[in-house]
């Protein structure tokens, strides 16, 4: 039990340190001014920024995860976040967009931990236990959710919101370092906590017996049941149809995380808010906080009574109604009904977030065996790394090219993405009544029966 807190602890960092950006990204790409002073193409600009990390990362997690069947998870999650660490350094230092650039993508490129966390709690959990291990990540994850905003709006910019603290010119000529530093010394934490307290998870290698006799069935054993299986191993309908899902889920997600900051900044002339970063940093604050709670009161509870494929088709269904409402709320922009609003947007995304546990117990069922649950893991965070590294940049150009083009009154980009919230549905529903049986729990025993 000590190992899950570890590994849940080790998770919070993954979303300070990729959502702390959100509050004021868009900010800090008009005051490089690469726009040319034109705020409808910040969009663009502030998508890219976003999107590096996965595009990155879709380079490398997946070999991140198959090293870490090799040599174990505990050496690839503390180089991922020293890696996470220098990063947020750099980003915070960069004063020109190539410089933000190289920054973010060496934090994807360094960082294979978001698959190998969650072959860690496959490791320490099984069918009986799964439900309530991955009811715990979500719960963190949301806990980070909130911290990472509320950082990032709370600290940019400190010689502004803290004069008599922060007087000298440094953080004046580097107004957003201090919310990265934070984030940094948070990955830090985790490197430290990871090198002197975690303990390795991964399963060990079956050892060669001495009898002869013995050899040849544990080879068998060895190759059918321990040892991971090869890349084209995990094609089969189980890690498909789970991948699958969770790729529509992730670029929806990460489709509204880029889109609704944006909304919230822009000026209302184009569509948006206009709210500066500390507020946007309490809204989005409030979305992780609200989640986590939820997740930690009734997550379990609802996936024994409902079952993962029902909860996750119920979390699919909230995205049409939250795309829906962003035309609502900016007709709105000035009045009170502007807050009730963001109130069912916020409500509705507690709902959709018991997805992502849903749909990561299908994942890890799905695995050929224990020994190929890195690989496994490692296959589904490359095609979603893709999915949002697409995702940020395709969404925002879209609100750009929407205002600029006049699309359906500036709103084409929210019609766009209710069309394919919808059709996300239909590729939920092809999950099975049923979940998998864990291959290592029944397949083992009668082998060596056999």
């Amino acid at each position: 039990m000590v190992q899950i807190w570890v590994v849940l602890m080790l998770q919070i960092v993954e979303p300070i340190t990729s959502q702390s950006i959100y509050p004021y990204i868009n900010q800090l790409v008009s005051e490089l001014d690469i726009t040319g002073g034109d705020e409808r193409r910040v969009g663009y600009y502030a998508g890219l920024i976003e999107s590096l990390f996965f595009a990155t990362e879709a380079m490398t997690v997946l070999h991140w995860s198959r090293l870490s069947d090799s040599i174990g998870r505990k050496p690839v999650l503390f180089i991922g976040l020293i890696g996470t660490t220098l990063s947020m350094f750099l980003f915070g230092l960069s004063r020109t967009f190539w410089a933000l650039v190289v920054s973010r993508s060496l934090t994807g490129l360094l960082n294979g931990n978001i698959g190998v966390m969650k072959s860690v709690m496959g490791d320490l959990t099984d069918s009986s236990n799964r439900a309530e291990g991955f009811a715990l990540m979500p719960v963190v994850w949301s806990f980070g959710a909130t911290m990472g905003p509320l950082i990032g709006g709370t600290f940019a910019r400190p010689h502004d919101r803290f004069p008599s603290v922060f007087k000298n010119s440094f953080w004046e000529q580097y107004p957003y370092f201090l919310p990265c530093l934070i984030s940094g010394a948070c990955a830090f934490a985790g490197a430290l906590l990871t090198l002197f307290v975690f303990k390795e998870s991964a399963p060990q290698k079956v050892k060669a017996r001495r009898s002869a006799s013995y050899d040849s069935i544990e080879t068998q054993v060895s190759s059918k049941h321990a040892g991971p299986v090869p890349l084209r191993g995990l094609l089969i309908f189980p890690v498909i149809i789970s991948v699958s899902n969770y790729v529509s889920l992730a670029f929806l997600n990460i489709a509204f995380n880029a889109l609704f900051p944006l909304f919230l900044a822009m000026p209302r002339e184009i569509g948006g808010l206009d709210m500066p970063p500390s507020t946007i940093g309490y809204i989005m604050g409030s979305y992780g906080l609200l989640c986590g709670v939820y997740q930690f009161l009734f997550f379990t509870r609802i996936i024994h009574a409902l079952g993962e494929r029902r909860v996750f088709i119920n979390g699919m269904m909230v995205y049409p109604l939250i795309f829906a409402l962003f035309p609502v709320i900016s007709m709105c922009a000035g009045t009170w009904l502007v807050w009730v609003g963001l109130a069912v947007i916020i409500t509705a995304l507690v709902v959709m977030d018991m997805s992502f546990g849903a749909i990561f117990m299908f994942i890890t069922a799905s695995a050929p065996n224990k020994a190929s649950l890195g690989a496994t893991n490692g296959l589904s965070q490359t095609v979603v790394s893709i999915t949002r590294a697409i995702g940020p940049a395709f969404a925002t150009s879209l609100f750009s090219l929407s205002v600029e083009k006049n699309i359906l009154g500036g709103y084409g980009v929210y019609a766009l993405f209710f069309i394919l919230s919808i059709l996300a549905l239909f590729l939920a529903v092809q999950l099975p009544m049923e979940m998998w049986e864990d291959p290592d729990e029944n397949g083992h025993d009668d082998s060596l029966t056999n």
